[in-house]
């Protein structure tokens, strides 16, 4: 699994980056936002990464944050949501602005992307709205940890081990109010599994 490129912005195309890491060029699905945030072709990028397999390919589809690779992952989960739908509600909307249509059940903001017809957004708003607890860090309100990034991995991460989004966010905002803004993936994880143990 590749979890991250980091490299030269080699190229960019309507929906697509090719970022050159020594001498390889990896060519990734992107959102018109992630290709946006990444600048000038010839720049010094990171890029998060998911890996999409299925019988007749693989992809590799790129993400300038770890929210909004985060929030592809739970766009996808939804029943007829694919990638190419998932970038397109991505490339309209900012991570934040996603959490706050699916708190506020406004499958209107969904609907504006394209390939996203009322029911489609409907679902959506629907399915997430339990499963969205967890990727609600880093969007700056109160109690948003100030390691962000770590903050947002380490949310992941008790989310992969079954946590659910609303413990795996109080224990990682915890362990993240606790050891303070440097706080690295490891601490943090360390930690919030201590607290949610409690």
């Amino acid at each position: 699994m590749i979890a991250h490129l980091k490299g030269r912005l080699e190229a960019t195309g309507l929906d697509h980056v090719v970022i050159d890491v020594n001498g390889v060029g990896y060519l990734a699905g992107a959102s018109g936002r992630t290709i946006a945030a990444l600048g000038a072709t010839g720049g010094s990028v990171t890029l998060h990464t998911e890996m999409l397999v299925s019988e007749d390919s693989i992809r590799l589809m790129g993400f300038a944050t770890a929210s909004e690779r985060d929030w592809f992952r739970l766009l996808t989960s939804v029943q007829g949501v694919g990638a190419k739908v998932a970038l397109a509600i991505l490339s309209i909307l900012s991570p934040e602005e996603v959490q706050t249509a699916v708190a506020r059940a406004d499958s209107a903001m969904i609907a504006r992307a394209n390939g996203v017809g009322p029911k489609l957004a409907q679902r959506i708003v629907n399915e997430l709205k339990d499963k969205a607890g967890g990727v609600a860090l880093g969007s700056g309100g109160a109690g948003a940890p100030a390691a962000g990034g770590a903050a947002q991995d380490a949310v992941s991460a008790m989310l992969n081990l079954g946590f659910k989004p609303a413990e795996a966010s109080a224990a990682v905002n915890a362990a993240a109010d606790e050891l303070g803004a440097g706080a690295t993936l490891d601490a943090l994880v360390r930690l919030a599994l201590r607290k949610a143990a409690k």
